[in-house]
């Protein structure tokens, strides 16, 4: 179970702290990794990553220390930047890193530094960079193999912190979420209509407009009881995958989550559907949806977690699915997607999930 004394908190610096790569310095980096930093490069982490944050590769000569670090600041895209802050998500990460982290039973990357400045709205965060593991690539999809592994890593996560107190941890209920969703959809609604037409089924064409004024009351279901801590983001990109060596045994090491803009307490179910529905190779999805909803459910009960039937978590798993679909809608109609993945990332997260919505039926809880 979640360990409630206090975390391990990452070394609290004094300000100002850098705000864009181009305001790193060696002597920065020296104090944060507590070593002696003799050169440094800085380059995007890769194309596509970091839609609501600017992620970085920083490469460094660093005697003893490490050669590289993953750092990440506010995205310089004023409408990115503007999503970000009316969810608190740099707040929400950071926070994440200072208090909870070492206090979970998954892995995360090393924290060396987590910064926040609330006049400017600004963050820094410097991560363990873990690039021998295998990045998950939401556009192609995850295997089921992968699937089952993160699985496994999300109920493990939820049975843990399963009605537990969380101080500083907010509800994924409240004000700004209900109406930016509500609002989000409704925006971006039109534009994936001209942009991705071929991706809409024609039920959805006609359902799907209900969804917006339904956003308040499928969150207040989601809130409404058994609450834990969930990530909020886990799409295929944000989970590193650590795979045996060449000529080694399997492992079976549990996959690692990074990207925690997004944490908050919600139904456990929210992450399932997320990954599930938007995440997954359409073929796996077809195949082996509830297999995946049952292993889930399957691994919180053996994690400790009484008195959750089964059905009960088929049935927040559709609801999480339809909200969900708005958060889709919302990506790929109103955010600055950057580049030619940014827009395959978003046909694939669309077209899964209207396709994972329709096999459920869940246009039905729109009435």
């Amino acid at each position: 179970m979640l360990d409630l004394e206090p975390a391990i908190r990452t070394a609290r610096l004094s300000k100002p702290f850098p705000t864009t790569p181009d305001e790193l310095t060696a002597e920065w980096l020296g104090a944060i990794t507590g070593h002696r930093v003799d050169a440094f490069e800085v380059g995007p982490l890769g194309e596509g990553v970091g839609v609501i944050g600017s992620v970085n590769r920083v490469l460094l000569t660093c005697p003893g220390g490490p050669g590289s670090l993953i750092v990440k600041f506010s995205s310089r895209a004023p409408e990115n930047r503007a999503v970000a802050l009316t969810y608190d998500m740099y707040r929400r990460e950071v926070h994440f890193y200072r208090e909870l982290a070492a206090r979970v039973p998954i892995r995360t990357p090393r924290c060396y530094a987590a910064e926040y400045d609330d006049a400017r709205d600004d963050f820094v965060l410097v991560l363990e960079d873990l690039r021998d593991c295998r990045v998950g690539d939401q556009v192609a999809g995850a295997s089921l193999a992968d699937a089952e592994a993160v699985v496994d890593t999300l109920a493990s996560l939820h049975a843990a912190t399963w009605n537990r107190p969380l101080e500083g941890v907010r509800s994924h209920n409240f004000p700004a979420q209900r109406d930016g969703i509500a609002q989000g959809f409704q925006m971006g609604w039109p534009v994936v209509m001209e942009r991705f037409p071929e991706l809409i089924p024609e039920a959805a064409r006609r359902r799907a407009p209900a969804l917006a004024s339904h956003i308040g009351t499928l969150i207040d279901t989601l809130t409404a009881s058994s609450q834990c801590l969930v990530h909020a983001d886990v799409r295929l990109d944000n989970v590193l995958f650590v795979d045996a060596a060449p000529g080694a045994a399997a492992t079976s090491a549990a996959p690692v989550l990074v990207d925690w803009q997004s944490v908050c307490l919600s139904s456990g179910e929210q992450d399932l559907a997320y990954f599930l529905t938007q995440s997954l190779a359409d073929d796996v999805r077809e195949q082996h949806l509830d297999e995946l909803i049952r292993r889930y459910h399957q691994v919180l009960t053996d994690g400790g977690v009484a008195g959750h039937t089964l059905d009960a978590c088929r049935q927040r798993f559709r609801v999480a699915s339809v909200y969900l679909l708005a958060w889709a809608v919302l990506i790929a109609g109103t955010l600055d997607l950057g580049n030619e993945r940014g827009q395959a990332l978003a046909r694939a997260l669309l077209g899964r999930s209207f396709n994972a919505v329709m096999s459920l039926d869940g246009f039905d809880l729109l009435t």
